[in-house]
Parts: C-alpha cells; structure tokens; sequence
C-alpha cells in the first residue's frame, strides 16, 4: 500500500533538541576518546584541561578531576553543536565540520589556552600531543558537521515514494 506525501507533510527536526542531542553525544564519545588519549599518553594535556582555570590542577589529575573534564568536554561539544545547527545545517559533505574542528582546535590550543593558563602554548607542547589534539578536534567537527549535514541536507527525503520504494 503507497502513501503519497506532500511537502507540508514532511517532518522537521527540531534544531535545538537536535543539537543538544547531537552535542552530548559528540562529548561523550570524542571527549572519551580524549581520555583514552591521555591515559595513553598521546597527548599531556589533561581531560579536563577546560576547568584549568577553575580548579586546582591536583584535583583535575585525580580521577574526579578527569569525570569532571570529560563532563566540560560535553558541555564544549553541546556549545559546538548548538552553533553548528544555528550557522552552518545547510552545510553539505564532510569538508565544513572538518574546517569547524580545525577551528575550535586553533581558539582553543592557540588562543584561549595560553591566554588563560589552561595548557602551555603550543610550540613548548611536543608533537604527539599536537598532532593527537588536532586530530581528536579534527574528527569531532566532522562528527557534528557531517550528522548535521546528513540530518539537514539528506538527499533521499526528497525522492519520490516510487523510487524509493
């Protein structure tokens, strides 16, 4: 049995629950993979290197410190999300969350880290940790750009039922 679906039918999603969604999950999984980053030692810059200038940093190397970055690592990426959703959803293909990663790496090791005590500048950090950092932002943008993109721009939403069918 065919339905046939007109444009007023079509189901939007909800920007915003959309991009908290989105948003958590990219927290939960990259700033996990940050973790394991760290434990590792890929990188030296702590999980919760966001808290640096709010929390002692004996707290943040504990492991109560470590939950509370990956939990400031969430709420980075619901932020991330959320302005991601708001500018960029029309956004197509991986190339625009792959930029939106860079970028975020780049205010945040660049910019905000040295300016606020939250990591030594990035020439005195060594390559690993570099290249891990710019990597993890890396993939994090593509995560959230490219399911926005896929939520916003899907193509096959707009195919006949015939063809789909």
């Amino acid at each position: 049995m065919s339905q046939t679906h007109s444009q007023s039918d079509k189901i939007h999603t909800n920007r915003f629950f959309f991009a908290l969604e989105l948003g958590f999950y990219a927290g939960l999984i990259w700033g996990g993979i940050r973790w394991i980053f760290y434990a590792f030692h890929f990188t030296s810059i702590l999980p919760g290197f966001l808290l640096e200038p709010f929390f002692k940093h004996s707290f943040l190397q504990s492991m109560a410190g470590q939950v509370a970055g990956w939990l400031s690592f969430i709420v980075l990426s619901i932020i991330a999300s959320l302005l991601y959703v708001l500018l960029f959803r029309r956004a197509k293909g991986p190339w625009p969350g792959i930029v939106y990663g860079i970028v975020w790496w780049a205010v945040l090791f660049i910019v905000l880290a040295p300016l606020m005590d939250m990591t030594l500048p990035i020439k005195r950090l060594t390559w690993d940790t570099n290249i891990s950092e710019l990597c993890l932002f890396l993939l994090w943008g593509l995560f959230i750009g490219y399911t926005t993109a896929e939520e916003y721009t899907d193509e096959k939403t707009r195919e006949p039922e015939e063809v789909l069918g």
